[in-house]
């Protein structure tokens, strides 16, 4: 009989094996212990390393989310197929946090709420939509999602990505060569890369240093790509605008950082974009007897790439 391991101990396991087991009928379905026999797939965020050592026939693994970093710190068998979420309903999510960021500084609406409380009655002037352009790093399946919503809202958007991307109404950047170009035209930056060897800490002193004086930052890929201290030394020296961060390198951030008490940066929970789990367990499970019928699958992940 077709097993499937769901590797999670914490008491929000029970809904997942649940809604697999009623889309996968005939299917067993458990949640891993130790010591489990080997299963034929696998579903799982950041298991243990034993958790991967166990699956000595795993077809494929999957993981509940768009990012795997967590999954390429574990030694993982050679030829193993692993796949991530490539939507179930993330996109939507991501793209409405990112205009609400971007659209909130660019309106200056923080400025607006300080002289609300002041109980001052004061317009700011209009600023011209076309002089604030927004660059998208990562141009993946969120990253276009939100490059196009900003279009929607009138933007100038530019994109920039590993590989040379070509998107309708996008400009598209490549590479390191051309990565100065892209920040040097950038009044916001959104960073949606996946967390590689390559783009851990892109967003530091250097490259943040090459954005126009003014400029604002939104993080919603993985706290390591920013270098916290460079963040907050070019946001005091004046050089940067502000910032919206959804991701920490310790999450949840530490109550003595230096980002909860700034007054240029939001920050919010890792909430941008939340895993919803009957999407995204329909996904799965349309994906698992889509490879017992012999039929490829998307979003399979490249591990020498990271993503």
């Amino acid at each position: 009989m077709l097993r499937v391991s769901y590797c999670d101990r914490s008491s929000a396991a029970e809904p997942w094996i649940a809604g697999l087991r009623a889309h996968l009928p005939g299917v067993t379905v458990e949640n891993w212990a130790e010591g489990d026999a080997p299963a034929d797939y696998a579903v799982t965020w950041a298991p243990p390393q034993s958790f991967i050592d166990q699956q000595t026939r795993l077809r494929a693994l999957f993981n509940v989310g768009a990012g795997v970093d967590k999954l390429l710190r574990l030694r993982l068998p050679q030829g193993l197929r692993v796949i991530r979420l490539d939507d179930a309903g993330m996109g939507v999510q991501m793209a409405e946090y990112v205009c609400h960021a971007v659209s909130g500084h660019f309106r200056e609406f923080a400025a607006y709420e300080a002289q609300a409380r002041q109980g001052e009655w004061t317009q700011r002037p209009a600023r011209p939509r076309s002089a604030f352009t927004v660059g998208v790093l990562g141009l993946g399946v969120l990253g276009q999602q939100v490059a196009a919503a900003l279009r929607h809202f009138e933007f100038p958007v530019l994109g920039w990505s590993r590989n040379a991307r070509q998107i309708d109404g996008i400009r598209c950047f490549a590479g390191k060569a051309q990565l100065a170009e892209f920040l040097a035209q950038c009044q916001a930056v959104v960073c949606l890369l996946p967390l590689t060897p390559d783009t851990q800490g892109i967003l530091g002193r250097t490259n943040l240093g090459l954005l126009p004086a003014g400029a604002y930052v939104v993080n919603v890929a993985r706290g390591e790509h920013l270098v916290d201290e460079d963040l907050l030394a070019l946001l005091d020296s004046g050089h940067l605008g502000g910032a919206t961060l959804d991701v920490f390198r310790t999450e949840p951030l530490p109550a003595d950082h230096g980002f909860w008490r700034h007054p240029r940066i939001r920050v919010t929970p890792h909430t941008s974009a939340q895993t919803l789990r009957a999407e995204s367990i329909a996904q799965i499970a349309g994906k698992i007897l889509a490879l017992e019928r012999g039929e490829p699958v998307a979003a399979m992940v490249d591990l020498l790439r990271g993503y």
